[in-house]
């Protein structure tokens, strides 16, 4: 165990795979301080002993779970120590970022497999997308600020969710279950993929390079990708100056994806009637930010996927993807280490 797991987890990935060791000092690692907080308390510091205890553990292993102090350049010393290393879960669902950092060369990425907890917050996320957008649909910003004046209006028409064209940009864990809710809410749900294969709830696929073309014809873009180089800025000027007018946008993927500023652009001339974010190009989100006070945000400070059962599904998958490794099947949620996602 290379980040704190609580000891019921420990045991529980012991029961699930019997022929797994699980090797584990809780006194190495930080406490956590609250769910899912796998860099644990800032203030914890090894003693000197300790620390080579924590080394001397991490670099037997032929598994880990976590990257070690959820640091790169703690993973780049553990996997030039370790040559027995074999199998690095990344407990973030986005954690290829952090093996890049690490800069390992290519010999060290072809005789590890690295994998991600990708799919785990499936369900939170979605339903924060699901939030955001009916956010936008019935005017959040506009009650709140009639509440807070106590002002009584005019009856005015909301938008409803079953009128709704909803483009999920990018199919994967995230996007099939966001997919999932939409539908079932009845929106007509489109959605992006690079594999073109069909997915559950999605009435029409879309090539990424098609987004500016079918931009004026959705009324929500909810965006689940992951941050690589291919996908930074893909929802930029372009995409954002032909969505129809009053369109609402959500970001449960990376806050790379979006453009900052175009957005801005287009929630100040009206295009974007309203967007909910989680994530950002710069987190945290620095103080700033006009992103903070416009009238037309919500800031979430990714938060979203964050679940009291987040560490229980991320040990389960941990347990399911050991059973493939000793196996020798394929893993789930592999890191891409080309594009590192």
């Amino acid at each position: 165990m290379a980040v704190p797991l609580a000891e019921e987890l420990c045991r529980l990935i012991e029961e699930r795979e019997p022929r797994l060791e699980v090797v584990r000092d809780h006194t190495l690692v930080p406490p956590m301080r609250g769910p899912a907080d796998w860099s644990g308390d800032p203030d914890f510091r090894r003693s000197p002993e300790q620390q080579a205890a924590y080394d001397a553990m991490v670099d037997s292993a032929d598994v880990l779970f976590g990257i070690p102090d959820v640091d790169a350049a703690a993973l780049a010393r553990t996997v030039a120590a370790n040559p027995r290393l074999r199998w690095v879960m990344t407990t973030a669902a986005g954690g290829g970022s952090t093996v890049q950092a690490a800069g390992l060369d290519r010999a060290a990425l072809d005789r590890i497999v690295f994998t991600t907890s990708a799919g785990v917050h499936g369900g939170t996320l979605a339903e924060f997308a699901v939030f955001a957008v009916l956010a936008g649909a019935k005017g959040l910003p506009r009650l709140l600020a009639d509440q807070g004046e106590r002002r009584w209006p005019d009856r005015w028409e909301m938008r409803q969710l079953d009128e709704m064209t909803v483009l999920v940009v990018g199919l994967g864990g995230i996007g099939a279950e966001c997919a999932r809710r939409f539908d079932a809410l009845g929106a007509r749900v489109w959605g992006t993929s690079r594999s073109g294969r069909a997915v559950e709830g999605v009435e029409r696929l879309i090539a990424p390079d098609e987004l500016v073309e079918v931009a004026p014809h959705v009324d929500a873009l909810v965006v689940t990708l992951p941050g690589t180089a291919q996908t930074r800025h893909l929802i930029g000027e372009d995409v954002l100056a032909a969505v129809r007018p009053g369109a609402v946008v959500t970001n449960v993927g990376r806050g790379s994806v979006i453009d900052e500023q175009a957005l801005l652009r287009a929630l100040d001339d009206g295009r974007i009637a309203f967007a909910g974010l989680d994530v950002f190009e710069q987190e945290p989100l620095p103080a700033a930010s006009p992103l903070w006070a416009h009238p037309r945000v919500l800031v979430s400070p990714h938060t979203a996927a964050l679940s009291a059962k987040e560490e229980e599904r991320i040990a389960r998958r941990f347990a399911e993807n050991a059973t493939r490794f000793l196996d020798g099947r394929e893993l789930r949620a592999v890191v891409d280490t080309v594009e590192f996602y």
